[in-house]
């Protein structure tokens, strides 16, 4: 996938399936590792998928708070981390996972806290979304 940067923008295209998808580099401590992730507007949350989590080092906690996720499967649960995204021009991001003990979920950018931080536009006729950091 190749991306165009103008003025604090990335624009880039849909994936062969129609689907946005941003390449990233998320680091969790001391490790980093490269995923390609969806940026979905209807997800309340960004998804970490388990074996994603374990590339980047985190450690499952069993006593810490749990959180539920709509499309996760039964009896899956998510616990929220915080690691250190890179995309583009755009560097050290923290975001808000809620990495879930199951692979059954894709890598999601949602709206907490991707959307919080980045103004997206689709371009749908064109396949082309757009990746702007919010002002302020």
């Amino acid at each position: 996938m190749k991306a165009t940067s103008i003025e604090s923008a990335m624009r880039l295209p849909y994936d062969a399936r129609q689907r946005p998808m941003l390449p990233i580099t998320l680091r969790g401590g001391s490790l980093a590792e490269e995923f390609s992730a969806l940026v979905d507007s209807g997800a309340d949350v960004n998804v970490l998928p388990w074996s994603a989590g374990l590339k980047l080092g985190l450690v499952w906690n069993a006593n810490k708070a749990t959180l539920r996720v709509a499309g996760v499967p039964s009896g899956a649960v998510a616990m929220p981390v915080m690691v250190t995204a890179n995309f583009g021009e755009f560097s050290g991001i923290t975001q808000a996972f809620a990495w879930c003990n199951s692979d059954h979920v894709p890598l999601v950018l949602g709206q907490t806290n991707f959307f919080m931080e980045f103004d997206i536009c689709f371009f749908n006729s064109r396949k082309e979304f757009q990746v702007v950091r919010k002002a302020g």
